[in-house]
C-alpha cells in the first residue's frame, strides 16, 4: 500500500488506459485504481494488463466510479483523481500532491484556466459554463476558484467528512463546495489540458452532454448554498 491512490474512473477508455496507467507509473509511487464504470470495450482488460487494480463499479455515473474507487483505498492517505481519457497528464500529479504532503494544502484543484488548454480540447459552450459555475461559487462561499475541473488531489481524512452524495458530474463541485464550507485548506495549481488520445467524450462530444454536466454542476453550486452542509 502506498500513501497515494491515483483513482481513474473510466467508461470505455480502451486505447487510453494502457499508456495513461505507464506514466502515472512512472511519475509518482502509488497505487493505481482503474474503476470500470460499466464498459463495453476493453477497458478492464487494458487496465489489468497495464497492473491497475480493477474495480467494477455497474451503476453508471462519474460519483458512483469516484466512490467505488475510494473505498477500495485502503492504507492510502492521498487521493489523486485522474480522468481515463488521457486529458489530464500524469506528469502534473507531483503538483497536485506537493502542497498536501508539505502541510500547504488538504484540497489541492488543477485549474486549467491558469494553466493550459490545448485546441480542440474544450469546446467554447464548455468553457463559458465552467466560467459561468467557477463565479457563481466564488459569489456563494467567498472562494477564488477558477476552474471546477476533475482532475486534484485530497487528503482522504477530509474527504472521508464530507459525506459525499452527487453521484453524476457534480461530485468534484460537491468536493469543492463542502471542503470550502468546512473551513478546508483549497490550492489551486496551473495544469494542463488536452483532446483525448481515442474514443469519445461523454461530456463536450455532445451539446447533450455539454447541458447535463452544466446542470449538475450548477446545481450542486446552489444546493448547498444554504442550509446544512452535509445535507
Amino acid at each position: 500500500m502506498s500513501e497515494i491512490a491515483v483513482i481513474i474512473p473510466a467508461l470505455n477508455e480502451a486505447g487510453n488506459l494502457f499508456r495513461l496507467i505507464g506514466e502515472v507509473r512512472s511519475t509518482v509511487n502509488a497505487d493505481i485504481i482503474v474503476v470500470d464504470n460499466g464498459s463495453t470495450d476493453e477497458t478492464a482488460d487494458e487496465a489489468i494488463r497495464a497492473g491497475a487494480q480493477l474495480i467494477q463499479e455497474p451503476r453508471r455515473g462519474y460519483g458512483y466510479a469516484c466512490a467505488a474507487g475510494v473505498a477500495a483505498s485502503e492504507g492510502s492517505e492521498i487521493l489523486v483523481f485522474l480522468d481515463g481519457d488521457f486529458s489530464s497528464l500524469p506528469s502534473e500529479i507531483p503538483a497536485l500532491v506537493n502542497p498536501i504532503q508539505s502541510g500547504e494544502a488538504d484540497l489541492v484543484q488543477g485549474s486549467r484556466v491558469l494553466g493550459h488548454i490545448a485546441a480542440g480540447a474544450m469546446p467554447v459552450q464548455q468553457r463559458f459554463g465552467n466560467w459561468i459555475a467557477s463565479r457563481l461559487m466564488n459569489f456563494l462561499y467567498g472562494s477564488r476558484i477558477t476552474d471546477l475541473g476533475p482532475f486534484r488531489a485530497i487528503r482522504k481524512s477530509l474527504l472521508s467528512t464530507l459525506n459525499m452524495r452527487e453521484m453524476t458530474f457534480g461530485w468534484p463541485t460537491e468536493m469543492t463546495v463542502k471542503a470550502q464550507r468546512r473551513g478546508a485548506r483549497i490550492k489551486e495549481v496551473p495544469v494542463s489540458f488536452h483532446p483525448r488520445q481515442a474514443g469519445h467524450s461523454k461530456i463536450s462530444s455532445t451539446l447533450r452532454g455539454t447541458i447535463l454536466a452544466g446542470w449538475y454542476i450548477m446545481g450542486v453550486t446552489l444546493r448547498y448554498a444554504w442550509g446544512s452542509w452535509d445535507d
